[in-house]
């Protein structure tokens, strides 16, 4: 059974940085893409950046304005987040989502693997 386990969440400073983890179980090589996304209480599930598994493209959105990337580890079937410069808007849960077959990437529809999500507060 696959699973995506996520940690590195926690509670920073306006304008720190934080580094989320992503692992997954199995055997996720022939996965399409893997996928961040956060969701703010009251708010709808958006989605924060992606990346294809061979790497050759990465996807965001506007919202963070390169303050956060992605990045992979494939032998350790592990994707990061890198946040940086963090607002206190940018306070959720993020969640890491798996998507095995093509689809537009920024919709969580295509991801049919998800993680249990890990809490962003950017607070002083």
């Amino acid at each position: 059974q696959v699973r995506l386990v996520e940690s590195g969440g926690g509670l920073v400073q306006p304008g720190g940085s934080l580094r989320l983890s992503c692992t997954a179980s199995g055997n996720t090589s022939t996965w399409y893409a893997m996928g961040w996304f956060r969701q703010a209480p009251g708010k709808e599930r958006e989605f924060v950046t992606a990346t294809m598994w061979s790497r050759v493209s990465t996807f965001s959105t506007t919202l963070t304005n390169d303050r956060f990337s992605i990045s992979t580890d494939v032998p350790k079937n592990t994707v990061y987040l890198h946040m940086s410069s963090l607002k206190p808007e940018d306070s959720a849960v993020y969640y890491c989502a798996g998507a095995i077959m093509p689809g537009i990437v920024t919709d969580a529809t295509t991801y049919l693997y998800w993680g249990q999500g890990t809490q962003v507060t950017v607070s002083s």
